[in-house]
């Protein structure tokens, strides 16, 4: 057939059967003779019949599927916690729909209302804005939501994060302890919550040190050409005002800023400044110079907040709990003694 696509109704004429028996044969083929199955799928494949499950759905109140929105798809973090939400949603018969807000509020709730109006079964979020008013609302309508890399802030939504400020802790326990006194903490954006919580962290340690100072280098995003931007800022420094540390609030800016000073020539790592970063991606380990990183278990904390979710959509579990890892130093030749 041109034009149009073909309809159930047009697969049910041609075969000489009820809407119904189509219906049955996609859905409930035990209850069809096998002969009536056979005419009707060879119908199918004659039409190019293609089901239209989101209309079903629809109809049903809900999807088979989970929204979960991240803040850089880029960010193998986020590629490998997105993979442990695929690999927990698929084994209780979910799929998950990937949005990516790249790190833009305006991003983040246009992904919101497309999943609203497609009534996902639940949203995962790791939030750029504050959400909480939004995912409440959502939830009023039978859309549970779990933070994922976040805290809530209220207390009564659900969400599966990292303890961040514990791990800014790790990397400045660790480069006070090798002798660093001059430490740069590069991050991208301080709007971004675990930002902020990896940067107390390392404040945290210096208020403990009279003689360690932290000073503050801000980008416009967490990626590996900001990260070589800010590296080749401080690169151009006199040697008498460079950092003897650098802690980056992510793998990709660290490996940016490692990037940097190997092309430049002008400052060796770990000899005359220290990296640390944060993630523990598999670009850490395989980086020019091994990359000191403090490691988050992205895999368990995308199927964990999979799990957290849908304990709240089908088993109605109360929302409100949470859930926080704690991360791990992993020091590599970046910042060896």
């Amino acid at each position: 057939m041109k034009g149009s696509p073909a309809s159930m109704r047009d697969v049910a004429e041609r075969a000489g059967v009820s809407i119904g028996t189509v219906s049955n044969v996609l859905n409930r083929p035990d209850k069809v003779s096998s002969a009536t199955a056979r005419k009707v799928l060879a119908v199918i494949d004659e039409l190019g019949f293609v089901r239209n499950d989101a209309a079903r759905q629809l109809r049903a109140g809900s999807s088979r599927a989970i929204g979960l929105i991240v803040l850089d798809v880029r960010n193998p973090f986020f590629s490998e916690l997105a993979i442990g939400a695929e690999d927990g949603a698929r084994e209780s018969g979910y799929s998950i729909i990937l949005g990516n807000s790249d790190e833009k509020t305006e991003r983040e709730a246009g992904y919101l209302d497309l999943f609203e109006e497609q009534r996902m079964r639940g949203v995962l979020i790791t939030p750029f804005g504050d959400v909480e008013t939004r995912l409440r609302r959502l939830r009023e309508r039978g859309i549970p939501a779990v933070l994922v890399d976040r805290t809530s802030s209220s207390g009564d939504v659900s969400s599966v994060s990292v303890d961040d400020v514990a791990g800014g802790r790790l990397a400045g326990q660790h480069l006070v302890a090798i002798g660093r006194r001059r430490i740069a903490f590069v991050g991208g954006p301080l709007n971004i919550r675990q930002v902020q919580d990896r940067l107390l962290g390392l404040q945290q340690v210096a208020q403990q040190h009279d003689d360690v100072r932290v000073e503050i280098i801000t980008g416009s995003s967490l990626s590996i050409l900001e990260g070589r931007r800010l590296g080749e800022q401080l690169a151009a420094r006199g040697p008498g005002d460079r950092p003897d540390a650098v802690f980056a609030a992510n793998d990709l800016m660290a490996i940016g800023v490692l990037q940097a000073f190997v092309m430049l020539g002008s400052m060796h790592v770990p000899d005359d400044i220290a990296i640390v970063g944060y993630d523990d991606i598999d670009f850490a380990r395989g980086a020019v110079v091994p990359l000191t990183s403090v490691r988050q278990p992205a895999s368990l904390i995308g199927r964990t907040a999979v799990e957290m979710l849908l304990a709240e959509a089908d088993d109605g579990v109360e929302p409100g709990r949470q859930v926080v890892f704690t991360p791990e130093l992993i020091v590599r030749a970046s910042s060896r003694r």
